[in-house]
């Protein structure tokens, strides 16, 4: 009898593909080298990094100067997955979970500044957004993170984790990104998609065929 047949749940095809139970090797811009990752080992031990002096002020964020110093305003809004009047839905490169997409208005707004009508709209469309990336095979959760440290143009994170994979529940699963392996284009495009389709059958344009 198959897993499927007697009602346990099979690991999806992303989860099928990985190197379970080998260690995974560091990228070319390994994790462990930002100056932002907070530990570091010395002869077998593992520490926490001195803290570093202020740096004030602090550097400029893409976009800070105004919309024509811009990434997000620049980018034509046929480069997204979705969009409608007001928000767009971009892919995140070549991720290495089953979905990392990025949720932003298309007004140059950070959070603070955001309207009172994008505001309203702000809940209902992550709700949608979290639901189309759920509806990628093989998704359990969909974690929803903002930071805002390197771009002035608000943007949610909305990083798909994968069924099975308990190891990389909470926080740290944006690290994990960094260190699996790349998901085929195929199946990257295939998710992408979907998740553009899911969106657009409430609502605005999918501009993934």
């Amino acid at each position: 009898m198959t897993a499927a047949a007697s009602g346990v749940p099979e690991p999806s095809a992303f989860v099928r593909r990985l190197p379970v139970g080998e260690r995974l090797p560091l990228s070319e811009d390994p994790v462990t080298a930002w100056e932002t990752f907070p530990f570091e080992s010395s002869e077998g031990e593992l520490r926490v990094k001195p803290l570093l002096p202020p740096v004030l002020p602090e550097p400029d964020r893409d976009g800070e100067a105004g919309p024509e110093d811009c990434a997000v305003c620049r980018k034509p809004v046929t480069d997204a997955l979705w969009a409608d009047e007001h928000w767009r839905l971009d892919a995140f490169g070549e991720a290495r979970l089953p979905a990392v997409v990025l949720l932003q208005p298309r007004g140059h707004y950070d959070l603070a500044e955001l309207p009172a009508a994008r505001s309203a709209e702000l809940g209902p469309l992550l709700q949608r957004a979290e639901q189309a990336v759920l509806a990628v095979d093989g998704v359990a959760r969909v974690h929803v993170n903002r930071w805002g440290d390197g771009g002035a143009h608000l943007h949610f994170w909305l990083l798909a984790r994968p069924a099975g994979l308990t190891q990389l529940r909470g926080m740290l699963l944006p690290l994990w990104e960094e260190l699996l392996p790349p998901v085929p284009e195929s199946e990257r495009l295939r998710a992408h998609r979907l998740i553009a389709a899911a969106l657009a059958a409430e609502g605005g344009t999918a501009y993934v065929g």
